[in-house]
């Protein structure tokens, strides 16, 4: 059965009630509605726990998509007790978590405006997460930082419009990522988009993201590698330089 996946229409939902579907042989439960990101697009899916009538929880290990997008399974921790088709939980994002994954996801975005090259590769972490740019230019970390730090500062807002899959076919060029196609086949593909009426910056993606750029905070630009003669890799790490 498809999943209503919360998550993407409000990005602050941590937590929301649902009812079981169907449970897997390998334990991952699908439910009719979840506030819970499944992971995609370099970003990692959400953890937390599923809350039931009588009070235990059911810990998760992982959220990934099933099939396809519209299903959502919902893995818990080995050991864990499964629960029954029917059965009503209340589940509970790790906001902690969840929080600082979108603090990041919106900061990759920022640096895809800092250096506007086409994305060969990213990845989101809680601590750390690094894009990779198409490029052969010589760029300074502390440059970088400096812009994005302006950016963060500006604190512009960020929201999400929305457009059709045949609307995104018909404007390729609103990609920047060269490797990872935008999550269609739902009939609507969300673009982010950064400051008035885009004017920062504006891509699709099915990502997390805090609602203006100062929610992401000290920010810095932690190593730049090359990755061959034509791919660098930034590393983004949270705090000052000398953190």
């Amino acid at each position: 059965m498809t999943t209503i996946a919360l998550y993407r229409d409000d990005f602050y939902l941590s937590t929301a009630e649902a009812v079981v579907t169907s449970v897997h042989e390998d334990g991952a439960v699908e439910l009719d509605q979840t506030c819970f990101y499944a992971a995609s697009g370099g970003q990692p899916g959400d953890t937390g726990f599923l809350e039931r009538e009588d009070g235990s929880r059911i810990q998760l290990a992982e959220t990934r998509h099933g099939p396809t997008k519209d299903i959502i399974l919902h893995r818990p921790l080995d050991g864990e007790p499964l629960p029954s088709i029917g059965e009503k939980l209340v589940l509970h994002v790790d906001w902690q978590r969840r929080y600082r994954l979108m603090r990041m996801h919106t900061a990759c975005h920022l640096l895809s405006v800092v250096c506007p090259y086409p994305i060969t590769g990213a990845a989101v972490g809680e601590e750390e997460s690094r894009v990779d740019f198409d490029m052969s230019e010589t760029i300074d970390k502390d440059q970088v930082t400096a812009d994005l730090m302006k950016l963060v500062g500006e604190n512009h807002p960020v929201y999400l419009q929305w457009i059709t899959d045949d609307e995104l076919a018909a404007n390729p060029g609103i990609v920047k990522s060269k490797n990872v196609r935008p999550p269609v086949g739902l009939g609507r593909v969300s673009l982010v988009c950064i400051g008035e009426n885009s004017a920062v910056d504006s891509q699709p993606c099915g990502g997390t993201h805090v609602s203006e750029t100062q929610e992401v905070g000290a920010i810095h630009i932690a190593k730049i590698e090359k990755k061959g003669k034509e791919n660098r890799r930034f590393r983004i790490r949270f705090g000052a330089p000398d953190a």
